[in-house]
This record gives structure tokens, C-alpha cells and sequence, in this order.
């Protein structure tokens, strides 16, 4: 199957949908903007999911699913050019610290997150690449993909509501200080305790998402979570200033956690 076009000639949509239908073999590498994707698939099935060249083996897809620590994770990453994926995945199995499946649904979780950001690449390049695979080190997946099609189109409206809403991210942020807000009776995730860390009438919103290591479609779910929740408001950039950061929250205890954040903003309001 010889594909190759662009983007606004053939959506992520259609493309999965043509190699589910036509069950390839193969890596599709799509080329966006500032990224490029490689995602393999088996016989219409969802195979194995990379993006740039940065460090994507199962050592680093464990410690983003928080299976393992930082220094078990540099402990490995030290001796990269010594283990394989696979002598990894035996290594913890073994020792009994991760199951098989845990492993497979970590992978699958990883792919699958992948795949659901190409739904928002509006533009690039791509072309189909018959028989290729991942190398034989890297632990590979079978995943149906009528779920990541479907899931995928969800996604899309969900898109461009919130580009509709949030439509630039070269804004700011500022608290709010709306009468009858509150604030003791939030519970915010630890992503959007990494976003509000981040507030300042003098970080974009941009900046905020390289900061957090997010990209549009999260960072947009966010802010507009804290917009709906009237917690925050878009302003206008002040200045120039590079990123900064407030303190991040070092307990999980809830009590103290309602007292930082009020700590927090009456400082942010105060800069």
C-alpha cells in the first residue's frame, strides 16, 4: 500500500481507518510541524507508538507511568546500551516487581496516548512504510484500533471546542477574585498542581505547557477546567519574563494542601 499525501488531504482518521480495514503491516511516520511520529502496526493492529528522537524505551515509559522511581530510572538508563527493553521487562517480571500484564497495559497506554495526539495534527506530511517494524529489542503491542478511531474522533470535537474557547496560547493567566469563590473547597489533580505552579500574569500559556511537558490539547483541558471552575481568567502578557515558577506543593496531606493554596495565591496576587 503505497500512501503518501498531507494532512489536509487525508486525516489521521482516515489513514487509521485504511490500514484497520486493509489489516497492513507497517510504520506509518507522520511529520507534523515541530514533531515526527512512527506508529507500527500488525496486521491492522496498533503495534508500537514513538514521537521525536528523545528517549522513549520501556525504562522511561515506566517512570511517566510512575511504576518507577527517578533513581531507578536514571539507575537504567546508565546502563541503556547494556539492557534491551525486553531483558528489562524479563528483569522486573522476575523479580517480581512488575506483572507481564502491567507491562503490556503500560506499553498499550503509552501507543494508545500517541496515537490520540495525531488526532489533533491538523497539518503535516505522511507516508506509509509496508513490513517495517519496530527494532526486535522493543517490546511490541496488539491493539484494536476501533477504539483509538473512535476515542480519536471524540477527541477531535473536544479539540475545537477548546480552540474555540482558549484560541491562542500566547495569553496569560491571573487568579480571579470573584466574591462567593471558595477557594478551600478545591481538589486540583497533580497536573493541574503543576499548571497552577505556573501562574503569573507574566508566563503564557505556551510557556506554561513546555514547563509541565504538555502539549496543546492538555494544556488547553486544563486551563479550561480552572477557567470553568472560575478559579483563574485569560489576561493580556505583562512584560517579558522568563517562565516562573511558584512552589509546587510538597505534601499530599489534603488539610495542608488547602492551606498552601490559598498561601499561594494571595502571593501570585501580591507579584
Amino acid at each position: 500500500m503505497a500512501l503518501r499525501g498531507n494532512l489536509r488531504d487525508f486525516t489521521i482518521t482516515q489513514l487509521l481507518n485504511l490500514i484497520n480495514l486493509a489489516q497492513k503491516t507497517g510504520t506509518l511516520v507522520v511529520e507534523g510541524p515541530t514533531e515526527t511520529a512512527q506508529v507500527a502496526f500488525r496486521d491492522g493492529k496498533l503495534a508500537y507508538a514513538q514521537v521525536g528522537q528523545g528517549v522513549s524505551g520501556l525504562a522511561y515509559i515506566l517512570h511517566k507511568a510512575n511504576k518507577l522511581s527517578s533513581g531507578q530510572f536514571k539507575a537504567i538508563q546508565q546502563r541503556s546500551n547494556q539492557i534491551s527493553d525486553k531483558e528489562l521487562g524479563l528483569l522486573l517480571i522476575n523479580a517480581g516487581y512488575l506483572t507481564q500484564e502491567d507491562i503490556l497495559t503500560n506499553l498499550q497506554q503509552y501507543f494508545g496516548d500517541i496515537v490520540q495526539r495525531l488526532f489533533t495534527w491538523v497539518e503535516g506530511f505522511f507516508h506509509f512504510e509496508n513490513d517495517i517494524l519496530p527494532p526486535d529489542d522493543r517490546i511490541s503491542v496488539r491493539l484494536d484500533l476501533e477504539n483509538l478511531i473512535i476515542e480519536g474522533s471524540r477527541q477531535m470535537r473536544e479539540w475545537e471546542q477548546l480552540q474555540d474557547e482558549i484560541p491562542s496560547l500566547d495569553m496569560a493567566l491571573k487568579f480571579t477574585d470573584r466574591p462567593g469563590t471558595n477557594l478551600r473547597n478545591v481538589n486540583l489533580s497533580v497536573e493541574e498542581w503543576r499548571v497552577v505552579s505556573f501562574i503569573n500574569p507574566r508566563n503564557t500559556i505556551k510557556q506554561i505547557a513546555n514547563a509541565t511537558k504538555m502539549n496543546d490539547l492538555e494544556i488547553r483541558r486544563i486551563v479550561y477546567g480552572l477557567l470553568q471552575a472560575g478559579l483563574v481568567e485569560i489576561c493580556r502578557l505583562e512584560g517579558a519574563a522568563p517562565i516562573q515558577q511558584v512552589r509546587v506543593f510538597p505534601t499530599e496531606d489534603k488539610e495542608e494542601q488547602k492551606s498552601l493554596v490559598n498561601r499561594l495565591i494571595s502571593r501570585i496576587r501580591s507579584l
